[in-house]
């Protein structure tokens, strides 16, 4: 196979994928990638017929690949298609939209874990998102403080489900985990609760993750946990 019937077999199989139609001799020359004559595409391409690459379905059709024109095509004289660029444009789009899903699903799987650890509740940014991912509530609730006490255990509600994101603006968090015990400059319906914060990144999308409970929590083991939580989504 010379130079131009290469071409000419590459053309055949770009026409036919795009449009599912026999490809005829005029079909190849409004393409634009041929300066020549009806007459001699019709006789490359009878060469290509006689050479088992291409077949003509009806006597008045063009003509489509067959499978040794594919595997020849696909193995010398395939190039990079504009179909191609798109898939690989759409792939970027679908890759950053699947790394950013499982960045959120890591964080949420980290607070998960922590919440198991400890008897309060564990929370995190969410990266990419302006939302908080809090767990652990009922085991909250469940301690002597909030049993005796229904306004702090509303108060804590109201925080987690409306006000979080607030309070969380208002924390300073860096590497260490951080406390604010009964912390008057927090929100006034937690002055009865301590915050644990610590820093973490994924993929290098910043958040904060920590832990909000009664001031009587066990700070040495809630410390250890939480650090625990923030080093695993530093290493997955």
């Amino acid at each position: 196979m010379n130079t131009r019937q290469a071409k000419l077999l590459s053309a055949i199989i770009d026409e036919f994928i795009k449009t599912a139609i026999p490809v005829g001799s005029r079909q190849i020359i409004e393409s634009g990638h041929f300066n020549l004559s009806c007459a001699t595409i019709r006789n490359e391409m009878r060469l290509l017929g006689e050479e088992g690459l291409i077949e003509q379905p009806h006597i008045s059709a063009g003509r489509i690949p067959t499978a040794k024109g594919y595997r020849i095509y696909v193995k010398d004289f395939m190039e990079p298609s504009v179909q191609e660029l798109k898939v690989r444009r759409r792939f970027d789009v679908l890759k950053d939209h699947y790394e950013k899903r499982k960045d959120q699903e890591r964080v949420e799987e980290a607070v998960a874990l922590l919440a198991q650890m400890i008897p309060n509740v564990a929370f995190a940014t969410v990266p990419h998102k302006e939302r908080v991912f809090f767990l652990g509530l009922a085991n909250t609730l469940r301690q002597p403080e909030f049993q005796v006490d229904p306004l702090l255990a509303t108060g804590v509600v109201e925080v987690l489900e409306h006000r979080l994101a607030d309070l969380l603006e208002h924390v300073e968090v860096d590497d260490n985990v951080r406390y604010y015990i009964g912390d008057e400059h927090l929100l006034p319906q937690i002055q009865s609760c301590s915050v644990l914060v610590k820093r973490f990144a994924v993929r290098g999308e910043k958040g904060l993750i920590g832990i909000l409970g009664p001031m009587r929590m066990d700070y040495a083991y809630n410390t250890v946990a939480l650090e625990m939580a923030a080093d695993l989504l530093r290493t997955l």
